[in-house]
């Protein structure tokens, strides 16, 4: 399964600062896609919009909410969306509005604005009012934990999108 340039299907997860949301989503998507099988056939990265923790691993309580549900956020390193990520990716995925329009500001072209959805685009109970994943930062663990939930359906719908994403992309 490969696009219509014949590389894998290559999706990026951007939030602010991409040290909660976007790194939960890659980790939690990665792993979805692996049991899947679609591992080779679908590419997940994350970044920030901002700069401020460029280089740094995830913030120690979305490591430690991945890790007691049994994923591996060990590898993450937090980087910065630029223009050129519309080089590099098919489908651009933000975790809320601000980070929707700050990416859609980085498009050069029509064909890069289309590429920018909500991650919850894809979530089977999300409205209208209430497609963003919010920002866990100033809550407790309880927050990381509804984070993730939101992460884990909306992933699994991701996951079964994919053919049709490889699809639609091939044409």
């Amino acid at each position: 399964m490969t696009t219509g340039s014949g590389h894998p299907l290559r999706i990026a997860l951007v939030c602010l600062g991409n040290i909660c949301r976007s790194p939960m989503a890659d980790v939690v998507l990665e792993k979805k896609l692996a049991d899947a099988g679609l591992a080779d056939e679908v590419h997940v990265d994350s970044a920030g919009t901002g700069d401020w923790h460029r280089g740094e691993p995830m913030d120690p309580r979305a490591a430690a909410i991945l890790e007691e549900h049994g994923y591996d956020p060990t590898r993450h390193r937090a980087q910065q969306i630029t223009s050129r990520w519309f080089d590099d990716h098919d489908l651009v995925l933000t975790m809320d509005g601000s980070n929707f329009d700050a990416v859609r500001a980085l498009a050069r072209t029509p064909r890069d604005r289309s590429k920018v959805q909500m991650f919850r685009s894809y979530d089977p109970v999300a409205t209208p009012g209430d497609d963003e994943v919010p920002d866990p930062w100033y809550g407790g663990p309880s927050g990381f934990e509804h984070v993730l939930r939101l992460i884990e359906r909306t992933s699994d719908a991701i996951v079964a999108s994919a053919p049709r994403l490889v699809e639609e992309l091939a044409r």
